[in-house]
């Protein structure tokens, strides 16, 4: 039996086991890492799990001991001394007037050194933070990291509109680009709460089945172009992706559904005016009513820091 430990946000790393060492489900240990040491859940790895070992070949990582008593009291302690870090790391941020947003502190095990995750939209200039920092936190080695919006999300961890938890905070290993041309495609009305995440960028699930989209457009005509149909000549007013159908304008201005079975493309230009309603989903930026430069990726939603 295959075990393993996820470190922060989803990264995993298979296990080392010494001889003699029984490990289950959830079971709290101490693994040493390029941080040092750290406390981790086991968890056990299915079979999808090891063939994806195959490609990437994670770290894997040595298991010092099983956490006793003792240690998940240590552990407990720790998780409030991370609390009280990061609201003195915002206190002294804030009374040097730095434009940053600190996410989270997070202490190794043996306590040597305190990681503070912040976002901030230009670099800073934390010398003097440091120093603070240096000054309250003596002996313990400071890191301060910059994250996107995006890593942030994946750190404080929730659950998307699906009802799932937060692809970043599970399988989701790399941010790919998204742009508000995939909800435009996929005929998704561009307003703030159905394309973004907790992260205020556009949902990284707009890129799953854009492909799917691509394949079936291939199948249909293009919206603007004329065809036959059992009514007559038409126009292609919208497209129904999943019902692989599209909507048509027809000349006496009545607009109909179609499979793509019952329709014929036509070469010659087809003089029939298609308005844009609301029954047509084709938006246009002068429709949206959100600041898509705000929604587009930027250099700073994904650092890849964590």
């Amino acid at each position: 039996m295959k075990f393993a430990v996820r470190l922060i946000k989803n990264a995993f790393h298979p296990l080392k086991v010494p001889e003699g060492v029984n490990l289950k489900q959830n079971q709290m240990i101490i693994v040493r890492t390029d941080r040092g040491e750290e406390a981790l859940s086991v968890f056990i790895v299915n079979s999808e799990i090891m063939a994806q070992w195959q490609k990437f070949k994670p770290e894997a990582l040595c298991v010092v001991r099983v956490m006793n008593d003792k240690d998940l009291e240590v552990y407990n302690e720790q998780k409030e001394l991370e609390v009280r870090a990061l609201l003195k790391c915002r206190e002294f941020a804030k009374a040097r007037k730095l434009v940053m947003s600190l996410t989270r502190a997070s202490y190794t095990f043996d306590r040597r050194k305190i990681t503070f995750y912040y976002t901030a939209p230009e670099r800073v200039d934390f010398r003097e933070l440091l120093k603070d920092l240096t000054a309250e936190f003596r002996h313990v080695r400071i890191d301060l990291r910059h994250i996107g919006v995006r890593d942030e999300t994946a750190l404080l961890q929730g659950h998307g509109l699906c009802g799932q938890k937060y692809c970043c905070c599970t399988f989701l290993k790399k941010f790919d680009f998204v742009s508000t041309k995939l909800a435009k495609d996929q005929n998704i009305p561009l307003t703030s709460g159905k394309i973004t995440g907790a992260c205020g960028r556009l949902l990284c699930c707009l890129n799953y089945e854009y492909s799917n989209y691509i394949e079936i457009a291939k199948m249909l005509p293009p919206v603007g172009s004329g065809i036959m149909t059992p009514d007559g000549v038409a126009k292609v007013a919208s497209i129904c992706f999943l019902q692989q159908k599209v909507c048509a304008k027809l000349e006496d201005g009545k607009i109909k559904q179609y499979s793509k079975d019952d329709i014929e493309m036509l070469d010659q230009e087809v003089n029939i005016e298609i308005e844009h309603n609301g029954e047509i989903l084709n938006y246009s930026e002068s429709d949206e009513n959100i600041d898509i430069k705000n929604l587009d990726n930027d250099k700073n939603s994904s650092t890849g820091n964590i």
